[in-house]
């Protein structure tokens, strides 16, 4: 959230005076109502709500495949909903900061009554899943958790720097040991890729099914031409692109490694379109400046525009290690053939040699070799891959599992 931070005096009054209010405690909804008593009924948990991502968009699809769901989050920045409910955090100047919340996020949890609740579902990427680890009093009869990903802060510093100080470095070996011992309170695990299933094997010690997000494939493939449903602005935009370019999107920070999008441009004498927004805009403009080839950038596209991009991109170059990826799905809908490295989520969607192709080495010849065999590619094999990750499937799969 944005605006400057409290002081800490100040933070530490309201906090107290929040916890002396009696704050809604997990079974108060958000307008206030006490829960009823409602054996058997399901709730679906979540870190906190943003007013749109990709972890959000997982859970309005569990809350699509058990429309009897009630949610609880940590707070929200939805509009008000009388199905959702916020903890005491969101009553306090925390939910403005994560890593100022996250020290309050474990305790929180753990204090959560699930005892008039038969199945509890589980969003997690941080610590929700602590959720489940409560007193038998307290404890649903299952709680499964759908797992992002371990805490890549406790379990992979590398892609996340909020462990990175001297304070991160003392106290991670404890909040490991407090998330293994959390995780193992839990019925079931499922993971989104198998990518994260062996991080959770690694982590936690514990084995998991897996279950891949949901991506609006279906919802892309209605539109046969996206271009037409551009405002003016956006249509005259990408009417003045080129014709045959290669497109990378993303945040740009530096671990999606967009660089790789302006080498294999260079490598094939292919233009470059990089599409995003965020603080490695400067470096990649730089880089762009001394680029053999053409490199133009589209801020903060819409979804329109992003799909417009997918269907007029020659291939989708999407060199990031990630969980999963939602973007290579969605290139793929539109029938565009993506290139990925050989590690991450995104290998389990990008099949090699029939919606795109798989880069070991990165360097000028193989990946021109790459991009020639990817551009190959374009049409009914993407489209048909990507089917296999619509929204229809995630939904099936979570009533199975919860089902079983």
């Amino acid at each position: 959230m944005g605006g400057r931070h409290p002081s800490r005096p100040v933070l530490r009054r309201e906090l107290v005076d929040a916890q002396r209010r009696g704050d809604p405690s997990p079974d108060r909804s958000a307008d206030g109502q006490t829960g009823r008593s409602v054996l058997n009924q399901n709730l679906i948990v979540h870190e906190w709500l943003e007013t749109a991502g990709g972890a959000e968009r997982v859970v309005d699809e569990m809350r699509s495949a058990l429309p009897d769901a009630r949610v609880l989050c940590l707070w929200s920045d939805r509009p008000a909903d009388a199905s959702v409910t916020e903890t005491w955090l969101a009553k306090t100047p925390l939910r403005r900061s994560k890593s100022l919340a996250m020290p309050f996020m474990s305790a929180t949890w753990r204090q959560v009554d699930l005892s008039e609740y038969d199945t509890v579902l589980i969003s997690t990427h941080l610590f929700a899943h602590h959720v489940a680890y409560g007193s038998a009093r307290r404890s649903a009869r299952r709680t499964l958790s759908y797992v992002h990903t371990p805490a890549r802060y406790l379990w992979a510093p590398h892609l996340d720097g909020r462990a990175g100080g001297a304070l991160g470095r003392l106290v991670s070996p404890a909040l490991r040991r407090l998330d293994r011992r959390m995780a193992g309170a839990a019925t079931g695990l499922a993971a989104n890729s198998e990518f994260v299933r062996r991080r959770i094997q690694a982590a936690w010690n514990r084995d998991a099914a897996v279950i891949h997000p949901p991506v609006r494939v279906s919802e892309i493939q209605r539109v046969l031409a996206w271009c037409e449903r551009l405002d003016g602005v956006e249509r005259q935009l990408l009417e003045r692109l080129p014709d045959g370019f290669l497109l990378g999107a993303s945040r740009f920070v530096p671990y999606k490694q967009l660089d790789r999008v302006i080498e294999a441009g260079e490598a094939t004498d292919r233009p470059v379109v990089l599409a995003g927004a965020g603080p490695d805009l400067s470096r990649l403009r730089e880089r762009a400046s001394r680029s053999r080839v053409p490199v133009h950038f589209v801020a903060r596209p819409s979804d329109a525009m992003l799909f417009a991009l997918y269907e007029r991109a020659a291939a989708f170059v999407f060199p990031a290690v990630e969980d999963f990826g939602i973007m290579p799905v969605e290139a793929m809908a539109t029938g565009t053939p993506v290139i990925v490295g050989t590690t991450g989520g995104a290998t389990e969607s990008v099949v090699d040699g029939v919606s795109g192709v798989h880069v070991a080495d990165w360097s000028e010849t193989p990946l021109r070799e790459a991009v020639d065999a990817a551009v190959a590619l374009r049409g009914a094999g993407p489209r048909q891959v990507a089917l296999r990750f619509d929204q229809s499937v995630f939904q099936r799969r979570i009533q199975d599992w919860v089902a079983s």
